[in-house]
């Protein structure tokens, strides 16, 4: 694994790293539309929310192996631990961590686009029941780079804005935070994946890229639908709470956690991506993660 020692509390190198990564995630010679496409070969680590989880984060990187060139790694959900413990929120650092990641490693890292990551760039409440993470979130900056606060935002809302909405693999493995709601289904544009995320996508609660990052309320047909619309076998997500880690929403559907205790992160075999209960089979927990694997 490389280096990602760094100075998280210099900002010129900050800004520079968080804009370095956005640039790579935009070029990805990878990248149709807003999705990150995948090869039917190697292995790819995902990872269900973090929420500022630096030990499982070095775990997870540790497990996906990336100075092996086949080996992908999804990432999502990256900020607001929402701890209640009243400290500065700096989980930016996370964010530059990544960012550290997707430069050294920019055909394998792929930071996906969560409701968390999009409401912090839009200054948009959201909480976890500890009040506005999206503040504690801005004073946490302002606590470590006072005067030069606003363009370190502008850095990490850049770097938020290039990360994909999906990652989905030729094999039939697609990663995103979430579906969007069955009920709201008429309003979403299952083209979207097609296409760069536009200012419409993102705004209020009907804009396609915000149902994707939001959405909680699945049906089996809804999902099948999708699967058949964007050539899926296995849809992993995020976004909800899971007390084991992971568990199977539909037989093609998996949500994961990797935050808590219990938090996971699941290898997929892109040369033959299996069903939801096969797969969760495979899943590691992060707190035991040189032990038995089982879940």
């Amino acid at each position: 694994m490389a280096d990602t020692t760094s100075n998280l509390s210099n900002p010129k190198y900050v800004c520079r790293i968080l804009l370095n990564a956005s640039e790579v995630l935009f070029t990805n010679k990878s990248r149709k539309g807003c999705v990150h496409t995948l090869p039917s070969k190697g292995t790819c680590w995902v990872s269900g929310d973090l929420h500022d989880n630096p030990a499982h984060l070095k775990t997870i990187i540790n497990l996906a192996s990336l100075d092996s060139p086949s080996n992908h790694l999804v990432l999502q959900e990256l900020i607001h631990s929402g701890d209640g413990s009243g400290a500065p929120d700096l989980s930016y650092q996370t964010l530059v961590k990544v960012a550290e990641l997707v430069v050294a490693y920019p055909d394998q890292v792929h930071p996906i686009l969560a409701n968390h990551e999009l409401s912090q760039a839009l200054e948009r409440p959201i909480t976890k029941g500890t009040g506005d993470l999206v503040s504690q979130f801005i004073r946490g900056v302002f606590g470590v780079f006072d005067n030069d606060t606003g363009m370190v935002l502008k850095a990490i809302n850049a770097f938020i804005f290039s990360m994909p909405l999906a990652v989905l693999s030729e094999s039939g493995l697609m990663c995103t935070h979430s579906l969007p709601d069955e009920e709201k289904m008429d309003l979403f544009d299952e083209g979207i994946i097609n296409r760069e995320i536009t200012t419409s996508d993102i705004e209020g609660i009907f804009g396609s890229a915000s149902q994707i990052v939001w959405g909680r309320e699945h049906t089996q047909r809804q999902v099948n639908e999708l699967a058949a619309c964007w050539g899926v076998t296995l849809f992993c997500v995020g976004h909800a709470y899971v007390p084991k880690g992971v568990e199977v929403v539909f037989p093609n559907m998996l949500a994961l956690n990797s935050d808590h205790e219990n938090g996971v992160v699941l290898p997929v075999d892109l040369t033959n991506v299996l069903n939801a209960e096969q797969t969760k089979k495979l899943a590691v927990k992060l707190h035991r993660s040189g032990t038995n694997n089982d879940v």
